[in-house]
């Protein structure tokens, strides 16, 4: 079975809308870029849209844009603009969250949830549309990769598996657990009906699976994607 990769998708700043890409390098770290910023509160929790030891809930992140250019990442937030170590920038964070907090590039602590990959399968996401309703765009998901599937779900029976795209190898390890971000307007996507709910039902509240690198090289649209079974 011919499957291909249709979709890439970086997003260089952690929880803010991300940009499509034609080609990307892939490093032992994930897509190169990927995540390589976060913002920080006061008290050391990632700024996203939920809350939990580790992250804290501010929906204004999703006010924001975040794309490379070169070597440097800029930030958009309608017709703001500015680069990521602009000092201006955590000032104007602090003006729209109410709250003291700024934006720095990955150190020792992982921007990652998890896995540092994400791939979903084309037939996934219409087997939601077409049951269901939803609007599943990948962007709710922010995934990294999307494959053109035949089968919904099978992208879940490659965990244990390796797949090659491009000159890049990888582990496919788990499925990726969901939260109530999915549901929430961000990345360009309008995210109009509840899929969290579904998901919860039907699914586990998984959707996408994670993926390691196993060897880095570089992925573009139109690739092949191959699955194989680990000796």
């Amino acid at each position: 079975m011919n499957r291909t990769v249709t979709q890439l998708r970086r997003y260089p700043v952690k929880a803010m809308g991300g940009e499509y890409l034609q080609r990307v390098e892939v490093d032992q770290r994930g897509l190169v870029g990927d995540r390589q910023y976060a913002v920080w509160d006061a008290d050391g929790r990632l700024v996203t849209g939920k809350s939990s030891k580790r992250f804290r809930r501010r929906d204004e992140i999703f006010e924001f844009h975040a794309e490379t250019d070169g070597d440097r990442v800029r930030i958009h937030r309608g017709s703001e603009h500015w680069d990521a170590t602009d000092p201006e920038l955590n000032t104007r964070f602090a003006e729209i969250m109410d709250a003291p907090v700024s934006i720095a590039a990955e150190a020792t602590e992982s921007h990652f949830d998890s896995g540092s990959v994400s791939l979903i399968g084309s037939a996934t996401l219409r087997w939601w549309q077409e049951h269901h309703g939803i609007d599943a765009d990948a962007r709710r998901l922010r995934v990294n990769i999307l494959v053109d599937t035949t089968e919904p779900f099978e992208e879940d029976d490659w965990i244990g598996s390796e797949l090659s795209a491009g000159s890049t190898r990888f582990a496919v390890t788990e499925r990726v657990p969901r939260c109530r971000m999915i549901d929430v307007a961000q990345d360009g996507a309008a995210a109009e009906q509840r899929w969290l709910k579904a998901l919860t039902q039907q699914r586990d509240m998984c959707a996408a699976v994670y993926l390691d690198v196993l060897t880095p090289g570089a992925i573009a649209l139109g690739d092949t994607v191959r699955v194989e079974t680990r000796a």
